[in-house]
Parts: C-alpha cells; sequence; structure tokens
C-alpha cells in the first residue's frame, strides 16, 4: 500500500513499475498534506481511510 499525493502520481507509476510492483495498491491524497496543520490532516485522514481498506481489499 502506497500513499501517494497528486503532485507525485507519476512519479509513482514510474517507480512502481521499475521496481516490478505495476499494480501495487496506491491511494492518492492532496497535496500538501505535510505542514498543513492539524485540521487538514485529520480531514485527509477521515477522507482517505475507506480508500485504504478498499484499496487492501482489492475494490479500488
Amino acid at each position: 500500500m502506497a500513499l501517494v499525493t497528486t503532485e507525485f502520481w507519476a512519479q509513482g507509476d514510474f517507480i512502481a513499475r521499475s521496481v516490478g510492483l505495476p499494480d501495487v495498491p496506491r491511494v492518492e491524497l492532496p497535496h500538501p498534506v505535510a505542514g498543513s496543520g492539524a485540521a487538514n490532516l485529520a480531514a485527509v485522514a477521515k477522507q482517505t481511510v475507506p480508500l485504504i481498506v478498499a484499496a487492501l481489499r482489492g475494490d479500488a
């Protein structure tokens, strides 16, 4: 499972392919997350957790 911000999504594609894991489950986060404050981080987490669970189950 990889969490990747929108800014780095294309690089995530490249890295996943280059290490032989093109189908690794990934969830896209808004950019930036770091340094955006506790309230924003909590909001992103609330939106992202269901996406992470779905990706891990293979539903995404």
